[in-house]
């Protein structure tokens, strides 16, 4: 568990931040800027949660937990020192990710257009969590570029977009308050 009694250090003044294995990085490098897109995804789903209610709120709560494991993973570097035993996304986390939004679609019509992010206000924070979880994903493909990441990592970011679309349907009225795309309407 993380004990934090002092919340500024004056490590990070000159550019630098340390990593969960001990090394120092560039704040501008691609490991920080993936985990800085994990947190602010969290923080995305943090206001969601704000207009959550029942199972939704508890699957946004989990999926928090879950960015945490994220940033973890993210923070110790898989062929760096202290490596071994690291907390990592298990593939379990993929799945389960998986199940929910297989559970959730059930319940949707097939979509007949692309759709417009709004709608509900809960349905509109998770577009935008959406949209950051999609760029987390970007920033954790161009990491995997320069150096190995966890397959079970990429795999999450991948499926946390798609869950959180179909939440977002969810959340208008079982997709039947989505506001369609009308291609060309403004000419």
């Amino acid at each position: 568990m993380v004990t934090l009694s002092k919340i500024y250090t004056k490590t990070g003044d000159s550019g630098q931040t340390g990593l969960g294995d001990g090394s120092r990085v560039s704040k501008a490098g691609l490991r920080v800027a993936a985990m800085g897109a994990v947190d602010e995804c969290n923080s995305a789903i943090g206001i969601a949660r704000l207009d959550a209610e029942g199972d939704t709120d508890v699957l946004l709560a989990r999926i928090q937990n879950d960015l945490f494991d994220l940033g973890a993973d993210l923070s110790a570097p898989e062929d760096g020192r202290k490596a071994e035993g690291r907390l990592r996304i298990a593939e379990a986390q993929v799945e389960r990710l998986e199940r929910e939004i297989d559970a959730m679609n059930t319940a949707l019509s097939p979509l007949t257009s692309f759709i417009l992010p709004g709608g509900t206000a809960l349905a509109a924070h998770l577009h935008l969590a959406r949209a950051i979880a999609r760029r987390a994903e970007a920033a954790m493909v161009a990491l995997a570029g320069s150096e190995q990441i966890n397959p079970a990592a990429l795999r999450y970011a991948n499926r946390l977009s798609d869950h959180l679309f179909v939440m977002a349907r969810t959340a208008n009225a079982g997709g039947m308050g989505d506001v369609l795309w009308i291609p060309g309407g403004n000419r």
